[in-house]
């Protein structure tokens, strides 16, 4: 006897586990984005919106859930998509049967993120329709259609990304500045496009450079800066360290601007990393106008880079000037009988208590150093013409070593072109073309070693010069700019002699 098969037809959906042949409403949503801000793009996001809710309200099998939408933001990711976040969630919480957007580029460009998604969904019995590629993700080929729309989905972001940065790094080898002016402190966005100054915000900029040179740390000028009640860059009420240090070491305020500090690393996850060298970078030189001098700005980096040899940590205009003669360390303040009428502040050795051997500097009080200052610099202010002679003199010494690195550099540029001449037609005299590149080369390095000093050096006379032209006679009281900008350090010994060392290499015992 022959066997008899007998076949049983499906009954329910393999996918939603409804049976077959129900006519059941559907809980419907859309998405809508649109990748930049600007105006055109803006009004196709509020066309796109107002069509898909036109769109599944005039369906009697669907029920209209909601239209999920972000504004301006990229499709390489779904990290910072908010309304993309929500719409998921919204799914898989059972409040979404079917999602509908208008092309696979919309809703992801990138294939992993996009594919993670739609199986997700998938598995939570939720579909979506992509309506340009006419892809359901619940037919037996929508995997495979969204696979290989998604990767040239991809590949074209990558394409554009490729694009923007050639652009971006066109315009900076053009030397075309642009600022975050949003979060930019002190300029604006001119009419010609370029950077202009605020008035106001340029204050509090000069104000935060001057507190600096006047001794406070970027901790104190920042809670000063919060008790007056200045907003920060970015609007906040309360100033970090941090913040106040990126403007004073922020090269934009002398009116130049190096281009391309950071790069993307990844056009898909949009990361950006400290540029190190690995991409080129830009240094355009008077690129806009200034708020604070070129000296003012070289004489705050020299003082950052001499803080760092030893760090401090100071409210005080003394600190990083006082130095303890037998073991080096900064002289801090320190109170003595604080809860007291008898409450005194002193300057000793940070260091004097530390290690088997005590510092025998002894400590000083406030009013005696101002003493000795305005002793020390009365000495100095009889030789004032003499100081001046010596500052413009060695002023006109180390500009002439930045016109040698010029000249260097001009020579070096020859002889390489000169090489590559050689390479393509040959030639003779090979050796010394060689030679003379390599002699260029180390005496270029030499000069770019020595280059942060000279600097230092040359903001240094240029203040010296400048307080001693606007100082008519000898300090009758202490004056704390003429404190900072003339003096190097004070050094003290055991004996408690005082050695006042100045910024142009004078030494004066009191």
């Amino acid at each position: 006897m022959g066997k008899n098969v007998i076949t049983i037809p499906a009954s329910i959906s393999r996918i939603t586990a409804v049976p077959l042949g129900t006519k059941q409403k559907r809980k419907v949503a859309a998405y809508a984005r649109v990748s930049t801000d600007h105006e055109e793009q803006l009004t196709s996001y509020e066309a796109q919106v107002d069509y898909y809710t036109k769109y599944i309200k005039n369906r009697d099998d669907w029920t209209f859930v909601n239209v999920y939408t972000d504004e301006g933001v990229t499709g390489c990711n779904t990290a910072h998509r908010e309304g993309f976040k929500k719409m998921v969630d919204d799914a898989l919480a059972g409040k979404i049967d079917l999602i509908i957007t208008k092309s696979v580029s919309r809703f992801a460009r990138n294939t992993v993120d996009s594919l993670t998604t739609i199986r997700k969904l998938k598995d939570n019995k939720v579909e979506c329709y992509f309506e340009k590629e006419n892809i359901w993700t619940f037919d037996s080929k929508g995997e495979l259609l969204i696979t290989i729309m998604s990767s040239l989905a991809q590949e074209e972001s990558r394409s554009i990304s490729e694009n923007v940065t050639w652009g971006q790094r066109k315009r900076f080898a053009d030397g075309k500045v642009s600022l975050p002016y949003a979060h930019f402190l002190g300029y604006r966005k001119g009419e010609n496009g370029l950077p202009e100054i605020v008035p106001e915000e340029a204050e509090i900029v000069r104000y935060i450079y001057q507190r600096f040179i006047d001794g406070l740390t970027p901790y104190k000028i920042a809670n000063e800066l919060t008790a007056q009640g200045i907003p920060t860059p970015c609007g906040k009420e309360k100033w970090s360290a941090s913040t106040v240090k990126s403007i004073l070491t922020n090269e934009k305020y002398k009116g130049d601007a190096l281009l391309q500090k950071k790069f993307t690393v990844d056009f898909l996850t949009k990361k950006q990393q400290i540029n190190e060298g690995q991409v080129p970078q830009y240094y355009v030189e008077n690129s806009h106008p200034a708020i604070i001098t070129p000296e003012e700005f070289d004489f705050v980096q020299s003082e950052f880079q001499k803080r760092c040899v030893k760090p401090y940590s100071s409210t005080s205009i003394y600190a990083a000037k006082i130095i303890c003669g037998d073991c080096g360390s900064y002289f801090g303040a320190k109170v003595w009988h604080s809860n007291s009428k008898y409450r005194r502040v002193i300057y000793q050795c940070n260091s004097k208590f530390k290690g088997s051997h005590f510092c025998t500097t002894p400590h000083l009080y406030e009013p005696e150093i101002q003493e000795k200052f305005l002793q020390a610099f009365a000495q100095y202010f009889s030789q004032k013409d003499v100081v001046i002679k010596n500052c413009q003199f060695a002023l006109n010494h180390l500009k002439k070593q930045e016109s040698r690195k010029a000249e260097l550099q001009d020579e070096f540029v020859a002889v390489n072109e000169k090489l590559k001449e050689y390479i393509q037609h040959g030639g003779e005299n090979f050796d010394a073309l060689n030679a003379k590149y390599e002699e260029l080369s180390a005496q270029l390095d030499a000069e770019e070693a020595a280059e942060f000093d000279r600097k230092r050096r040359i903001a240094k006379m240029q203040k010296i010069l400048q307080t001693l032209k606007k100082t008519d006679s000898v300090l009758e009281t202490f004056d704390e700019s003429v404190w900072n900008a003339v003096l190097e350090n004070l050094t003290v010994f055991h004996d408690g002699s005082l050695v006042f060392l100045f910024r142009d290499g004078t030494e004066i015992k009191v």
